[in-house]
């Protein structure tokens, strides 16, 4: 088995083709030129940092240089490469096959043959997935993001020293699948409710099968709270909202001063350090700036399983603008008509009159698997869509 980790050195040759896919001079000059663009009684307002991050640029384009190594063999990846519609689909032209899941939803190992390749999307892959594929003897290409890859080393900092870890994410996001399988104990909390309910737990001694009936599909094997809190760190999806993840950490913190005194902390308490990746605090950053701005409207443009692009459009909301995450052009149906994901609600739905008369100022900001010519294509239509 052959594992690869880096690019191929073939970025030169697949570059025109990423360009053509992905990129917009529209885009790029806006941005050269303060990201604000007016035509009409029109002015759209970009956010200063979004779209295509590192990690994501880096695992698009060693799909592409895989199958330019790889030609005339048959390449598969084991789940979207990013959540991005158009860039997934893009890998399916190319004749890279998505392995198919069986009837209990887990990934299908059984077509992998030893001469097949196979791509790990920048999300990665479960620990048990890993086992699986090096049983198939296949050659392996992750695209795993170095971010992701970091927490990963903090768990099992964690688990070597018998800790368990406590993740501030989704329990069915891929990412969080696979950072919680580096762990023999693990509790998965989605956000800081959540998080305030385990710690009531540990203070008050609270009803085990309660808690065992709420984490029983974010926790790991025959967990149990009464035990397995007494020495928690904490880790984090890269993806959630920073601040969120900083408000739990200090709330586990102060759980356990409360519990064991503040000269036992380091005997019960490991904190997760700098975990939210750089380029989605930049995102987010990028939003609160934007929302600051004399805008009457935010488009939040990503996919609808996209975190970030989620998080981005949660920030928005809270702000009460009017505000509606899309994952492209396809969900401006008409002026009167509008496809939505709801930030916490997590409801798609058709909302009537978003393109109202009087409305000049627009905000636009996109997820980190969102390409520029996505982003162009929503301008574009929306201008359309107002002059008509």
């Amino acid at each position: 088995m052959a594992y690869y980790r880096k690019s191929f050195g073939l970025r030169n040759e697949i570059q025109d083709s990423l360009n053509n896919l992905y990129e917009s001079e529209f885009i790029n000059n806006l941005r050269l030129n303060g990201g604000k663009y007016q035509v009409g009684n029109l002015t759209f307002h970009l956010a200063k940092v979004f779209g295509f991050c590192w990690g994501v640029d880096r695992a698009i384009s060693m799909a592409f240089e895989c199958a330019k190594y790889f030609q005339g063999k048959q390449i598969w990846i084991t789940n979207e490469i990013i959540h991005n519609p158009l860039v997934n689909n893009n890998l399916v032209q190319m004749n890279i096959k998505f392995i198919p899941k069986n009837d209990d939803n887990a990934i299908d190992f059984s077509l992998i043959q030893s001469e097949d390749v196979v791509i790990l999307p920048a999300f990665g892959v479960s620990h048990a997935d890993l086992l699986k594929l090096n049983n198939r003897g296949c050659q392996i290409v992750d695209t795993t993001c170095p971010w992701v890859s970091r927490v990963w080393h903090r768990i099992e900092k964690y688990q070597n020293q018998d800790f368990t870890a406590i993740i501030h994410g989704k329990y069915d996001h891929e990412e969080t699948i696979a950072t919680a399988s580096r762990s023999y104990k693990f509790l998965i909390v989605q956000n800081y409710d959540e998080a305030k309910w385990v710690a009531n737990f540990m203070l008050d001694s609270g009803d085990t099968n309660e808690f065992l009936q709420k984490f029983k599909l974010a926790s790991s094997k025959d967990f149990n709270p009464e035990t397995d809190l007494a020495k928690i760190g904490i880790a984090n999806q890269t993806t959630m909202l920073k601040g969120e993840t900083e408000l739990i950490g200090k709330l586990f913190e102060e759980t356990i001063i409360k519990k064991y005194g503040p000269h036992n902390i380091n005997e019960h308490f490991m904190s997760p350090g700098d975990t939210i990746c750089d380029a989605t605090q930049e995102r987010q950053d990028a939003m609160y700036n934007l929302i600051k701005e004399p805008i009457d409207m935010v488009l939040v443009i990503g996919g609808f399983n996209s975190s970030n692009t989620g998080h981005l459009q949660e920030i928005a909301e809270s702000s009460g603008l009017k505000s509606y995450h899309i994952d492209g052009v396809d969900c401006l149906v008409n002026r009167k008509s509008i496809k939505h994901k709801i930030a916490h609600s997590g409801k798609i739905t058709l909302t009537q009159g978003w393109l109202q008369n009087g409305l000049t100022n627009i905000g636009i900001t996109s997820g980190a698997s969102t390409p520029n010519q996505v982003v162009a294509s929503v301008i574009s239509r929306v201008v359309e869509l107002a002059i008509k």
